[in-house]
């Protein structure tokens, strides 16, 4: 398997780390619209979740198969929020910005501690 591969997944448990740091101030959707701050955590949350779509699209071009073992995530999805956010992000809304971290971030993890445990034979 390429490295190239695992050193995506590694960019990307990072950006979950950073994700999830900066989300632990936000306990409801419009904490993230309500103030500079939030304001502030919803942009930078939304990199980095541009930034996980983009590293899973590189995935897909590196090797189109890689993904196919790993079915319980929802990679189509995630390299469409990435679009999303690239194309239409004045039209972004803040209450998916939160569902994904609080539901989907979580899981996410999940999925490339696993990637990332096989890699190391662990």
């Amino acid at each position: 398997m390429s490295e190239e591969i695992y050193e995506r997944f590694e960019f990307i448990q990072e950006s979950i780390v950073i994700i999830q740091t900066r989300f632990e101030k936000i306990k409801f959707p419009d904490d993230l619209i309500n103030s500079n701050d939030g304001i502030t955590i919803l942009d930078s949350i939304a990199m980095r979740i541009q930034a996980i779509g983009d590293n899973i699209k590189s995935v897909v071009k590196l090797d189109d198969k890689f993904l196919n073992k790993y079915p319980d995530t929802d990679w189509e999805k995630i390299m469409k929020m990435r679009d999303v956010i690239s194309h239409h992000y004045e039209g972004l809304d803040h209450e998916i910005i939160f569902n994904i971290c609080k539901n989907k971030i979580p899981e996410l993890k999940q999925s490339v501690e696993f990637i990332l445990k096989l890699r190391n034979g662990v």
